[in-house]
């Protein structure tokens, strides 16, 4: 049997990585996290100083054509050399990260459902709907709390590239979505409403 893929999209801190490791929870060694950040395009050619002045939210700032690449030879069933980026450099490591393919993979990122060629790779497609102002504030205290980020910084890049990038490029990818679960409601509500349709559809 090929294994079954998930795709789970919305905005930055829309909660969609936290569905996708609460699956990968309740599935345990059946499910396989895949996440496209590892997928972002190798700046190493630019200047350093210049690496950061980079718009990360919008899909051109992807690999597209090796992560779908990738994606379709794990529906295959065949393993990957998944590459690793390194957010400290914003470049592409030089080691790669053999990947085998599990029953239930879960595809995970700002673009999952932006593709049309990765979204007809997709068993199941979910979108995380949560409000601007709630995606601004857990960005806002994880930044500070984890990237020592000034809250001034914060603003500036949700303001002229996040938001924006979001409104144009993400939120716009709901409609192809089989199933839309709320980012403000216990999580564990739409973990079951996940795993009840990947129940149905397998």
């Amino acid at each position: 049997m090929r294994p079954f893929l998930v795709g789970i999209a919305g905005a930055s801190c829309s909660g969609k990585t936290e569905l996708a490791r609460g699956l990968a929870r309740q599935l345990l060694d059946d499910a396989l996290p895949f996440a496209l950040d590892h997928y972002y395009m190798d700046r190493a050619h630019i200047p350093e100083p210049e690496r950061s002045d980079f718009n990360f939210d919008h899909p051109g700032a992807l690999d597209a054509p090796l992560l779908i690449r990738d994606v379709e030879s794990l529906k295959l069933g065949l393993g990957i050399e998944q590459p690793r980026y390194s957010f400290v450099t914003h470049s592409r490591l030089e080691s790669t990260e053999p990947i085998a393919p599990r029953p239930v993979i879960i595809v995970e990122g700002l673009f999952s459902l932006y593709w049309p060629a990765l979204r007809d790779l997709l068993d199941l497609k979910i979108y995380v709907e949560t409000p601007d102002e709630e995606c601004y504030a857990r960005r806002l205290r994880r930044d500070v709390s984890e990237r020592g980020r000034t809250p001034e910084s914060i603003e500036y890049q949700y303001s002229v590239t996040v938001r924006p990038m979001a409104l144009t490029y993400v939120r716009p990818t709901a409609q192809f979505a089989d199933l839309t679960v709320s980012g403000v409601v216990p999580i564990h509500s739409s973990i079951k409403a996940t795993l009840n349709a990947i129940e149905v559809r397998r």
